[in-house]
């Protein structure tokens, strides 16, 4: 191993993914309707924090990014042993978690002057910032130096896709992403909002009416842009993501792959579902699911 991975929660791996990776997990901290913050991942699981929020319908979660405290806890052990540290981060835009690290990072100079640390906003959240600390790993485990591995992610988030839906407006009211008279029209017309992640960023994809359609349009908007962009599955790794319901996922996921073979595609290889984290489902709700893909760099 010629450097070690570490990369915050909102890659949504969880803790015995990234443990099977190699990956030391940076935790978020979530607290429901109180002062208590979990660590995602470690103090409480995902799916026991949706079941909460589900039970807790109008009662809003708040997340916390990890300390600097955090970072250095886990870059500290791994400066001791001379690796090399490539940190991947959620999405600067949507938390100071990058800020965080590269502020760790300076403070773990003073104390290892000779470490080798690179901090990387990946750009990315949820599924996709997980592709990409997979890809990441991949590198690592193909034998590539810190700096080459670093070199052959880069162009990688820009051919990130997000494709999902979520059954809640209130909580993307409450998140500030919608109006209260845009949720309150929506709720009563059972309008489900279509929304992308593209270009480091989330874009509307429309709307659809009622949680059946919406996953229909999902899909739909996904083959498009396959067929559209030309995208060669072989040489992208693909993932599909949900909040609480299980069932509906796999459901979800099976009409995914289906319409895939339809179109012409193999069945990609696709190890394990994604459970979206809860530093993405405080501005969900419990309710989201849709498929993801992003280039490889090793194909």
């Amino acid at each position: 191993m010629k450097f070690h991975i570490v990369s915050d929660s909102s890659c949504d791996l969880g803790r015995e993914e990234l443990e099977r990776l190699g990956v030391t997990m940076v935790s978020f901290y979530a607290a429901i309707g109180d002062e208590v913050y979990y660590r995602e991942e470690r103090d409480i699981s995902t799916h026991q924090f949706y079941q909460m929020m589900a039970d807790r319908p109008g009662v809003f979660p708040k997340t916390s990014m990890p300390t600097l405290e955090d970072y250095l806890e886990a870059f500290r052990p791994l400066a001791a042993q001379g690796l090399p540290i490539l940190c991947i981060c959620l999405n600067a835009r949507f938390s100071g978690s990058f800020q965080t690290a590269q502020n760790a990072a300076e403070e773990l100079r003073e104390e290892f002057p000779d470490v080798r640390v690179q901090v990387l906003d990946s750009t990315l959240a949820t599924v996709l910032q997980g592709l990409f600390v997979q890809e990441a790993a991949a590198l690592r485990d193909a034998g590539c130096t810190l700096e080459e591995a670093v070199e052959a992610l880069r162009p990688l988030p820009a051919t990130g896709r997000i494709f999902f839906t979520t059954n809640d407006l209130e909580y993307l009211r409450h998140g500030g992403r919608i109006g209260r008279a845009a949720a309150a029209t929506g709720t009563l017309l059972k309008v489900k909002p279509l929304i992308g992640y593209k270009d480091a960023g989330l874009i509307s994809d429309g709307i659809a009416q009622g949680r059946k359609k919406s996953l229909v349009k999902v899909r739909e908007l996904f083959f498009r842009h396959l067929k559209r962009e030309e995208i060669d599955i072989d040489r992208c790794r693909l993932a599909t993501g949900f909040g609480l319901d299980a069932a509906e996922h796999e459901a979800f996921a099976q009409t995914v792959y289906d319409g895939l073979l339809e179109l012409g595609y193999d069945r990609p290889d696709v190890k394990r579902p994604y459970q979206i984290g809860v530093t993405i489902g405080v501005h969900t709700g419990p309710s989201p699911i849709g498929v993801g893909l992003m280039r490889r760099a090793i194909s």
